[in-house]
């Protein structure tokens, strides 16, 4: 099929951030492309050749979109997998696949299936509803500190809470839950895969990943990550297993943690374009958007070595601003080298919501990680 300046017609599920970014290399490579979201403001509507106003998790609204295009691909995991299951029957070609999706999309069937292939991840418990743990507390089942893990639609630190004590019960949604053992970690690791449909894979080095302690939103990506040359041909090893269980087409973002021990855990996964990837825009032969759309597309997959050491940056709403966002200081930090603002077009701000990223490229990644620590301490995403 000629993808390139034809009529094949690419539908990308979700019109936010990460299909912006897919949208960069569809314009690259003139791929017509039809975007499906809720919103009328969503990012994606400035760049895609159609685009349609729905609820991704409507079946009929995903259905009768899908019907009209040729591959079909997500960028955010809560879509309704019934009907891209009906649209796979008919020959719509979707990627990641629905039965991909369906596992990931539930934490609780993601964990059981780490465990049925033998993929090392932390010890945890299910549960049909949050009310359910204080019974396994005091019943001996389930002892303090753990981590409390709604089973769906959890995403940038929602859903996610650590629990040390009875009080921070308090307040949970009583919904399909996991409680995960604390894991006594060095490192957040994370590897991407990428998977086309010839069974051709490739790895990006392993990243590196800071947390914001209280937002537990990734703060720095950092490529390659600072570890032994051991630690990371065990995570690609691990990433590998996961990608060869699912037999995804397309990308995985696999998280991982590095233990003191130096053994690696699989935390959870994701199919498709991820934020510990972005920095491979600038500091990648291929970036893992042009990636993705090579593996789906079934084209040969592109060189993944870093070019230059790379950090990202996330660009959030800062505390006790809402509203119309203004970018402060960004001039300034255009004046650092090495470093490229990436600005997604959510017009609103509030605490925390992402709003873009920045990424640093340096021969120095010692360099690069100060200033990266000056532009996170120079621009401000506030309101007006």
């Amino acid at each position: 099929m000629n993808f390139f300046s034809s009529t094949f017609k690419l539908g990308i599920l979700g019109g936010g951030q990460l299909g912006k970014m897919l949208l960069y290399d569809t314009r690259k490579f003139d791929i017509y492309t039809s975007v499906l979201d809720a919103s009328i403001d969503a990012p994606c509507k400035v760049a895609c050749n159609e685009f349609h106003l729905g609820d991704l998790m409507d079946y009929d609204a995903v259905y009768n979109f899908g019907k009209h295009v040729d591959v079909l691909t997500f960028e955010i995991e809560n879509v309704n997998t019934d009907a891209l299951e009906a649209l796979e029957k008919e020959g719509v070609k979707v990627y990641p696949s629905s039965k991909t999706l369906r596992v990931i999309q539930n934490k609780a069937k993601q964990k059981l299936f780490y465990r049925d292939h033998d993929i090392p991840t932390a010890d945890f418990s299910r549960f049909a509803y949050s009310s359910e743990i204080l019974d396994a507390i005091h019943n001996g089942g389930l002892e303090f500190p753990f981590v409390w893990k709604s089973a769906q639609f959890g995403y940038d630190g929602t859903g996610v809470k650590i629990i040390r004590t009875e009080a921070d019960l308090e307040g949970l949604p009583n919904v399909e839950c996991i409680a995960e053992d604390m894991i006594p970690f060095k490192n957040e690791l994370a590897v991407i895969v990428a998977r086309n449909n010839q069974g051709e894979v490739s790895t990006y080095p392993v990243v590196e990943m800071e947390f914001h302690p209280e937002a537990n939103q990734v703060e720095y990506v950092i490529c390659p990550a600072r570890i032994d040359e051991k630690v990371a041909k065990k995570a690609i090893d691990v990433a590998l297993k996961v990608s060869k269980a699912f037999n995804h087409v397309g990308l995985l973002a696999v998280e991982m943690f590095q233990t003191k021990e130096d053994n690696i855990l699989v935390n959870e996964v994701a199919p498709r374009p991820h934020n510990s990837g972005h920095h491979t825009i600038e500091s990648s032969y291929t970036s893992q958007f042009e990636q993705h759309l090579r593996a789906i597309l079934n084209l040969p997959l592109g060189k993944t070595d870093s070019k230059v050491g790379g950090i990202m940056v996330n660009l959030v709403g800062a505390e006790g601003y809402t509203g119309n966002v203004i970018y402060q200081n960004i001039e300034d930090i255009m004046k650092m080298p090495g470093v490229t603002p990436h600005i997604y077009g959510k017009k609103q701000t509030r605490p925390f919501r992402k709003m873009g990223h920045v990424t640093i490229v340096n021969e120095d990644l010692n360099e690069a990680r100060k200033i990266a620590e000056e532009v996170k301490n120079t621009i401000k995403v506030i309101s007006q």
